[in-house]
């Protein structure tokens, strides 16, 4: 038994691996995101990391750009769950539905964004929901810290999956 668990933990590692440089490859091709110079930093399979550096996401001020700060937070959300579903063995389009957006801080530093699920929120009912119906969605946070840890903007999203067919 503890051999096939083995394995299933070495299988899951693998696929979440393989999905991981699917996401890096295409976060370096996707126009938007190479200009932001954005980069996929890490994944435990609950939570996705991503840096961008200031120097390119710079305002007039001299701090992160909110534009920068924003899209990064979605597109980290919108990468957590394309790497959820790819875990799983679902093909389906993902788009983010509704988000809110609170800035607390102006960040003078390189972007780090994290993403996860809310708290409310498991991803089991959502990949079933996909599985049956075609269709579900599911509520994450996002959130940019600073040097020190502190949280300098946050995003509370929506993400719609509908399944390809």
């Amino acid at each position: 038994m503890d051999a096939v668990l083995k394995n299933s933990a070495l299988e899951q590692a693998a696929t979440r691996e393989s999905a991981l440089e699917a996401l890096r490859v295409y976060t370096r091709e996707l126009v938007p995101l190479a200009a932001m110079q954005v980069r996929v930093a890490g994944y435990d399979g609950l939570r996705l990391h991503m840096d961008a550096p200031l120097a390119v996401n710079m305002n007039d001020k001299g701090s992160a750009f909110g534009g920068s700060m924003t899209s990064l937070m979605t597109y980290a959300g919108w990468g957590l769950v394309t790497l959820q579903l790819h875990q799983a063995g679902l093909r389906a389009d993902v788009f983010v539905a509704d988000s809110a957006v609170r800035y607390r801080k102006p960040l003078y530093a390189d972007l780090h964004a994290e993403a996860e699920l809310a708290p409310e929120e498991s991803w089991a009912p959502f990949l079933g929901t996909l599985a049956q119906r075609g269709r579900a969605r599911i509520q994450l946070q996002a959130r940019i810290a600073g040097p020190e840890g502190e949280v300098m903007a946050d995003l509370s999203g929506r993400y719609v999956a509908i399944a390809k067919g």
